[in-house]
């Protein structure tokens, strides 16, 4: 179940707001300048949809981000458990970064969890099927798919080599819940 939970910059021992509520969670987020939405598919995936089967489902819902956003390409992700390099990219997205487009990650299976550092606070929202986050270019974060990731993502670029992660050197992730 999606999950946000947000704390002062301050203190990672004591929640300052908590919810499993989708549409109280999409109100906390977009106070902040951050979007989240829930998609449905228009389509059945199957059993290991392909990656065009995965655009194809959620194409009517690409389409009316890309007319809104301007948004210039799109691709299917997804990271399991056997990945070889799990470990390596796991750690090389729990430090803080931004980037210099936005971050959009719709969660087609599995779950992670975005931190997001704003206005003194932390918001941590765990993403899980059907969800939709788009972290604001220039936002701090940092990403933790856990240390056996499950999921696979549509990953949404105004250009991708915009998304490439300047870290800030803050250590502020380190002190914050991660997943299991």
């Amino acid at each position: 179940m999606s999950t946000l939970t947000i704390y002062s910059e301050n203190d990672a021992s004591q929640a300052l707001w908590h919810s499993q509520d989708a549409e109280a969670i999409r109100e906390q987020l977009n106070a902040a300048g951050v979007r989240f939405e829930r998609w449905e598919a228009n389509q059945p995936l199957g059993e290991a949809p392909t990656p065009e089967t995965v655009l194809t489902a959620y194409q009517h819902e690409i389409e009316k981000l890309v007319a809104e956003k301007n948004y210039q390409s799109w691709d299917v992700i997804s990271m399991r458990a056997s990945h070889p390099e799990k470990a390596a990219l796991r750690e090389k997205f729990l430090a803080e970064h931004t980037h210099g487009e936005d971050e959009v990650r719709f969660f087609v299976e599995g779950a992670g969890l975005f931190c997001l550092h704003l206005n003194g606070k932390v918001y941590q929202v765990l993403c899980e099927k059907n969800d939709l986050i788009s972290v604001p270019a220039g936002t701090p974060h940092w990403f933790d798919m856990g240390s056996q990731p499950n999921f696979t993502a549509i990953r949404i670029f105004d250009n991708p080599e915009g998304w490439v992660a300047k870290f800030t050197g803050n250590p502020i992730a380190d002190t914050y819940p991660r997943i299991d």
